[in-house]
């Protein structure tokens, strides 16, 4: 996407004293909704685990969590785990708020399926619980369900309200014992409130049916070093996504490995903020969340390895890539919603 209004500062939350004061970051256990079967909650890797001497829940650091904590056999779901921000973010608490809603409502144990229970969660979590009316088929009555937030990237992030794009993957149980797969993006709208962000709406992806692939499209689907989340998979099986995307990410993973967040579905319709239309629901553009395994938000990730991609993103014919990084240029941006990945964006 291409620049919008002034974003926020880099930092609106308070470092002091060792201790992140962040207003929304709270960390609510997984569990299915009253009087059914709670579900273990398998915390996540790195340093916000629990909650450290002057450290907040929902926080990480340079750890990538994007794998389930064990393996669905038999019947049996993954452990659900929390996603949590990086300390690098911008307004960190904005992204955890929109994470936890996301994960309440698909995850719960034996008996805590369907609409009532989902808006228990939400109720619980201080949201609206009428939003589940718009969360797609994330919410259903099967067995039991989990949700794995991948990533959490910005759709837009302003002064007073902000999108953030959840990316899923998710496995359901059905009574039988058969587990199905799947996976969505949610764009989630957010407003500032106290003491609180509040969730306004949410936005599931809709990719389209699948279409008879071509082979420029199989070979990204099956590359070893490109890693597509459900929503931007089934992207490209519709038919909707332009060959200049598809050549760019092929040519790319050439030299790097690289992390997909979001291309088409999901994302926001027009640049956040404005009324500029977005080429990403045209099928024209890709988000990274990860080079070589490093989140592009991360302080640790070299600074060297993401600007040498945004470069290589315009040799493979970009007009307009965004990211952490202000490179000289007039295909080049930076601002605060491209602080947690890069965009490249394609005219044709």
């Amino acid at each position: 996407m291409t620049p919008g209004p002034s974003p926020l500062g880099r930092r609106s939350f308070l470092l002091g004293g060792g201790v992140l004061l962040l207003a929304a970051c709270t960390r609510p256990p997984l569990t299915s909704a009253s009087g059914s079967t709670p579900i273990s909650v398998t915390p996540s890797p790195g340093p916000a685990t629990g909650t450290p001497t002057g450290g907040t829940p929902g926080l990480r650091g340079a750890a990538v969590d994007v794998q389930p904590a064990g393996t669905p056999t038999g019947g049996t779901l993954p452990s659900p785990t929390h996603w949590t921000a990086n300390r690098n973010d911008v307004q960190p608490a904005v992204k955890v708020t929109a994470a936890r809603l996301i994960e309440a409502l698909g995850t719960w144990g034996t008996g805590g399926g369907g609409v009532a229970a989902a808006r228990a969660r939400v109720r619980a979590l201080g949201q609206d619980p009428a939003l589940v009316a718009s969360a797609g088929g994330v919410v259903s009555t099967a067995e039991a369900s989990v949700l794995q937030v991948i990533d959490a990237q910005y759709g837009g992030i302003l002064s007073a309200s902000a999108s953030v794009l959840v990316v899923t993957r998710t496995w359901t149980r059905a009574r039988d014992g058969s587990i199905a797969t799947g996976g969505a993006t949610y764009d989630v709208r957010l407003t500032r409130a106290s003491p609180h962000w509040r969730v306004t709406a949410i936005h599931p992806s809709v990719p389209g049916s699948a279409v008879v692939q071509s082979a420029l499209a199989h070979t990204v689907l099956t590359s070893g070093t490109i890693s597509l989340p459900p929503a931007s998979a089934a992207d490209i099986r519709s038919g909707h996504v332009h060959d200049s995307v598809l050549h760019a990410l092929l040519t790319l993973s050439a030299t790097y490995r690289i992390g997909v967040s979001v291309i088409r579905s999901g994302h926001p319709t027009y640049v956040f903020g404005t009324n500029r239309l977005s080429d990403h629901p045209r099928g024209r553009a890709f988000d990274t969340w990860t080079i070589n395994g490093h989140p592009v938000v991360d302080a640790a990730t070299p600074k060297s390895l993401v600007t040498s991609y945004m470069h290589a993103a315009n040799r493979v014919g970009s007009y307009n890539v965004g990211g952490p990084y202000q490179l000289s240029g007039s295909a080049f941006f930076t601002d605060h919603t491209h602080h947690d990945h890069v965009h490249a964006g394609f005219a044709f």
